[in-house]
This record gives C-alpha cells, structure tokens and sequence, in this order.
C-alpha cells in the first residue's frame, strides 16, 4: 500500500480508504447501495488491513448512523490499529438545530458519533457541506475546541465551492484556527469539474482531495454498455436521479476508452479508472467502496502499478469536457497561470 501525506499535514493516509456507506443499509437511499451487516463488515475490514488500508470513512448520516454502529461494532478490539473519517452538517433529526455547522449541532454530532463508533476520538472530522447561515468563525472555534478536548485531531471539509473553502482557510489563519487538511470531493473520469476551481486551490493551500464516488456513482464498472439495459444489481435503479448527472453518449465514450487501456494493461476498467485518479495534482486519498469481498478485492488491485503516460493521455482526451467560464479561458493563459488541469 502506498501511503500519502494528507494535505499539508504530517499524517500519512494510504492512498485507497474504505467507505462505509454499505454499512446497515437502512432506507430506500442507503439500502440500495448495500445491507452489509457487522459480521461482513468484520470480514471486509480484515481484508483491507492485511493490504495495508487502514483508513475508514462514514458520516452520521449513512443509514441513520446505523453505518457508524456497525463499524465501530466491526473495529473492537483493534480501534488503534486504524484510521477513522467520519461527517457532520447534514440534517440529522426532526429538531430546529439538527442540521448545520452551528457550535450547539457540531458538539452534539460529535458526541453521538463518538458513541454510535465505541471510540474516544476520530482522526479525520469533516464538515458534510457548507452551512451559510452559520459565521465561519462560530464553526472553526467549535473544530479548534474538538481538537484540543482530543476527540478530533484532524479537520476537513466536504462538497464546498471554492470560495467557502479560501474563505474558511484564510479565517483559520487569521484567527489560528485549525486548517481544512482534507476535501472530501467528488472526481471521478465522468466528473472532473473539481480541476477547475478545487484543484488548482488545494496545490495553492496544500488541502488534500480525499475522493469519493471514484467510479461516477457506479456507472465505471464495466457493466454499463452502449446498447444495452442496466444491469439488474445496480444502485443506479434507486439512486441514479440523486447523484451526479452523466450524458449517456459520454459516459460510453468514456467506458470504450477505459476498455482498451484495460485489454492494454490486463486490468479492469474500475482499476483502470481508480489508477487514473490517482495519478492526479492533490489526490491523498480514493474511497473506495464494496457490497462483498470480490468487489474489494478488485478495488484493491488498483494500486501497485501505473498507468503511462500514454494512456493517461488518452483517457484525459476522452474524458475532456468544455470548462465554463472563466476555466476556459485561464488555460489560454498558461504562461503565468499554469494551474488549471485538464
């Protein structure tokens, strides 16, 4: 396993992370993406640590907090020998503040989720999305407090635009509060529009991209043709309205692209996707998730090799999409603006 350091922190992650979004399957949403219960959650967390992931990702959210239970049911025992990441902001009750960044609902959230994971601290805590209602000030000086009671060590952010992650970082330093190390984003070959803005902030700052839904909300596991229906196990059938949007001759144009780098390499197109992301300006992390151990272990043949420069060259061009304004006209400036990707 090849380990990272997590933005411009000191901690080093490794470069695949578990997400346990499968965990408990409550709901319709969460269901459809997986029921794994304790006794396989056991079994797949076993089988990332003998290949060195050791880093678990959750939020409060995922099934109810069920996902929490599980995992922390799943880690007795050998809470030291791991990394835990977990998520607040989003509602997580029918009360007035159960929901938002405010002091009163991060406390609160902590709390549950240190209980709900049989733990006495998390290593990574991010905020799930952008509360604008709440001063920034008010949130950072929650963080800086969760941090010195030593039940977070690490802080980072989820789904924010670019201005709310510079505003949060440069009223961290002016007030010296802790720092966002980590963005937990979307990115995927279906999905590069965090090149635009995101990326070229987190070289600046040196915020690392802790990445989720690598394989574009299921859509990059080879299973989706040109010309042919859904598969009949696909969360796609539940969720494909919820998550982010693809245009259907793109995707293929995309999935044939990924097909003869894999013939070229004798990988699978999933591995083929992952190993692309992780050839990328800011990546630490890529969670990666699995409803059994065949689809781990795939996962997990991701890493070890790397793609060249060749065939990243050509899933960049297949994957290319027009930039919105002002992206696309940055690029034409690259002599003193180098840093827009893509």
């Amino acid at each position: 396993m090849e380990y990272r350091y997590l933005g411009g922190s000191g901690l080093r992650v490794p470069v695949l992370s578990f997400g346990t979004g499968t965990f408990g399957g409550k709901g319709d949403f969460f269901g459809a993406w997986g029921t794994t219960d304790v006794q396989e959650a056991s079994r797949l967390i076993d089988i990332c640590l003998d290949a060195g992931l050791n880093f678990f990702d959750s939020a409060d959210i995922y099934s109810g907090g069920v996902a929490e239970e599980v995992l922390g049911e799943a880690i007795k025992g050998r809470r030291d020998a791991l990394m835990i990441s977990t998520k607040a902001t989003f509602r997580s009750g029918d009360g007035p503040n159960d929901v938002g960044s405010s002091r009163f609902h991060l406390i609160r959230a902590v709390d549950q989720a240190l209980k709900r994971l049989k733990t006495d601290y998390i290593d990574l805590f991010q905020l799930h999305g952008f509360d604008a209602m709440t001063p920034i000030e008010e949130t950072l000086s929650t963080l800086d407090d969760l941090v010195r009671a030593g039940k977070i060590r690490y802080v980072g952010c989820s789904n924010f635009s670019g201005w709310h992650l510079m505003k949060s970082l440069a009223i961290a330093e002016r007030h010296n509060l802790p720092r966002y190390v980590a963005n937990q984003t979307y990115y995927s070959l279906i999905g590069r529009d965090y090149e635009w803005e995101l990326m070229p902030l987190g070289v600046d700052q040196k915020v690392g991209a802790v990445i989720w839904s690598p394989l574009g909300w299921g859509r990059l596991t080879g299973k989706i043709r040109r010309g042919q229906p859904l598969p009949a196990v696909s969360r796609l059938h539940k969720t494909g309205e919820q998550g982010p949007q693809v245009d259907n001759e793109y995707l293929y144009t995309v999935v044939e692209a990924l097909d003869d780098v894999a013939r070229e390499t004798g990988k699978t197109i999933p591995q083929v996707a992952l190993n692309w992301l992780l050839q990328r300006p800011t990546v630490s992390s890529i969670i990666v998730g699995a409803r059994d151990e065949t689809q781990l272990r795939d996962n997990l043949g991701a890493i070890g090799w790397n793609l060249t420069a060749e065939q990243v060259a050509r899933l960049d061009a297949a994957s290319d999409r027009p930039k919105a304004y002002p992206y696309w006209h940055q690029v034409g400036f690259g002599e003193r603006n180098p840093f827009p990707a893509g």
